[in-house]
This record gives structure tokens, sequence and C-alpha cells, in this order.
């Protein structure tokens, strides 16, 4: 993007320029674009600060920051998780997030990141069952057909072709919202009673329920051989969705051993049971998928590399959309140590 002359003055993209440039782009060749921009920054995975996110836990739900920097670029993003929110009109996750120079510190860009959350998210989610899932696999079971639910459906779609979806939530409401927003867009779908119903003939379970608390979304004989797991919404200590046999017959993936043994599914498991990370997968280090039968889970809790591929990937697409206001954020006095000067110089301008 062209050098901003001010420099106050930082690109912000809004929820509705977010919008407006996701369907510019169109919300498959996003997706698509997005996972291949994560997929490079998970091949340099080394090259990244990393640490597990900074959460700050009450009895209502969660507030985290989640950091990194690739030593040329910092990001950062804020999140939170609220389950209770819904019921009051809320999101149950919002999001922000920032995008900075580390030669000066400058702020390069400020985005939302409720709706880029989603799509980020999803777009891993496809990417890692590229790796994971069989080659074949054209039919998934979503459980939990909340705020997630549409945008994991049509990655899986852009990204590996799935088209046949199995749906179920404890609110049918929720699973006729999922059907609606996705009719005519290339899915046969079907609305299930349990989700025992739903996992019946499914290549791919993705578990995406918002409950704060141990639960057991799926039973061990739910999942039969050559299943993938994409298990997205155990997300917190004293939050999964899997029963703990499950975990036992799979092998496991995840992005950040130590944020994802505190907060994944593997936090039933002992400390030093064998995960692989996925980013060795991605760059041939470690294997994927090697057997029709082998059951394979990726244990998605969402890491801060993920953020930053998504903040540089919508940095990259302002030049050329224009979608994005510019927000006077920083102060940028005639004379850089002459702060209290440009409170002084104000103060005179609103005396005239």
């Amino acid at each position: 993007m062209a050098q901003v002359a001010n420099l106050n003055i930082v690109p912000f993209v809004s929820v509705d320029n977010m919008m407006k440039l996701v369907l510019h782009v169109g919300i498959d060749t996003f997706l698509r674009e997005l996972a291949v921009t994560i997929e490079e920054d998970f091949l340099r995975w080394e090259q990244f600060d990393k640490t597990a996110r900074i959460a700050s836990h009450s009895k209502d739900g969660v507030i985290e920051l989640m950091p990194t920097s690739d030593g040329t670029l910092y990001g950062f993003k804020y999140v939170n998780g609220h389950p209770k929110n819904t019921r009051e009109g809320r999101q149950t996750v919002t999001a922000f997030g920032v995008l900075s120079d580390v030669g000066n510190g400058y702020p390069m860009l400020l985005s939302e990141m409720t709706i880029l959350t989603a799509l980020r998210t999803a777009a891993t989610s496809a990417l890692a069952a590229k790796y994971l899932a069989r080659s074949n696999a054209r039919t998934m079971a979503i459980i939990g057909n909340g705020a997630q639910s549409e945008f994991q459906a049509r990655a899986f779609k852009a990204i590996l072709g799935v088209d046949h979806l199995r749906l179920y939530d404890i609110d049918r409401s929720a699973s006729l919202k999922c059907l609606r927003n996705l009719d005519g867009q290339g899915f046969s779908i079907e609305v299930c009673d349990t989700a025992q119903d739903a996992v019946e003939g499914a290549d791919i379970i993705t578990t995406v329920t918002a409950d704060k608390q141990y639960a057991t979304i799926c039973t061990d004989n739910m999942v039969g051989p050559g299943v993938h797991l994409n298990a997205v919404g155990g997300d917190c200590p004293g939050k999964t969705e899997l029963h703990r046999d499950i975990l036992l017959r799979s092998d496991i993936f995840v992005e950040y051993p130590p944020q994802t043994r505190v907060e994944g599914e593997i936090q039933q498991l002992e400390k030093d049971h064998p995960v692989t990370e996925l980013w060795e997968v991605i760059a041939g280090r470690a294997s994927g998928r090697t057997s029709d039968r082998q059951i394979t889970l990726f244990d998605s809790v969402g890491f801060a590399i993920e953020d930053f591929s998504a903040l540089r990937h919508v940095r990259s697409k302002l030049a050329t959309t224009g979608l994005y206001d510019q927000l006077d954020l920083l102060a940028d006095p005639d004379e850089p140590r002459d702060l209290f000067g440009m409170l002084l110089r104000c103060e005179a301008l609103q005396a005239i």
C-alpha cells in the first residue's frame, strides 16, 4: 500500500469495509487465498515469536491477547469468548487486531477481526484437513451450527470440495439458520435430530460448540475408522467437546503445544501425550494421514500466527480496493520531542 504522508494516519478496516472486501474478492476466493497465506506463514513457523495467548478468565467468559512477530511485522489480536452473550443479543466472540512495523513500532493496520477470525478459523481448518482428511472426503458433519458453521462449510467446499453437509445443534433453529444461509450454494444438506445421526457416513466431523464446560459432543462409538475430526469449539481451560477415548484412538495434530495442552481437547490427556505440530506436516517434516483407516484429529484452538496471516492478507488487498478508512490514531507533533506543545497549539486554536 502507498506510504501515508501523514504519520498520524493508520488504515482502519471497519466491519462494513471488511464485508465489502470479502465480497469484492469473492467469499470462496478469499478463503482459498487466505489459506495460502496461512500456509506460507506455517512454512516459516520457526521465524516467529511464539507465546500462548494471554488470557483473563472470569465466571462469564474470557478476554485474550494473541501476539506474535516475524521480526519485520508485529501483530496482535484482542478477542473475547462469552458463551452467554447470545442470550443477550451479542456475539459470543468479538475481535479486533493490529499489524505494526517492528522497525519503528508504528501501527500499519487496525482492523475488525470478528468476521476475519471466522474466516481465518475456517481457512485454517480446511488447510489442516487438506493434509489430514482422506483425499476423497466429501461429507462433513457440523455439530454446533452457530456463527462459525457457515464459514467452515464454505471453506471446506472451496478448498477440499466438500459438498454434503449433515447438521446438528441442540437448538434446531440454529441448524435451520445454517440451512437457509447455505441454500443455493452447491451443498446437499441434511438437518439431523441427534449428533449420532449427523456423524453417520461423515468423512469429516467438525465440532464447533460454544458452551464453556467439559462436554461430550462426540462419544467414542460415534467415530469410526478413517474419520478426520476438526475440533474447533474447545478453546479454553475446562472446555472440551470430545470423549477422552476418542483422543486415545486418534493421531493428534495441534498448532502450538504449550497452548493446546492447556486449552484444547488434549487437556484431558497426560502432559507428555504425543502430538504432532501442524506446521511440521505442512513443511514435510512429519507425516499427516498415512492410511485410509487412520483417525486424525486437528485439535484447533487458534493461534496468533493465523491472525498475523489474516491481517497480512487483508493489508495486501487495501491498495487495490481502497476499502479502508483513514484513522487519526497517532500523535504527530511538528517536533517529535514537543508533544506538550502540540496540546498547547490545540488549546490556542480552540480559543480562536
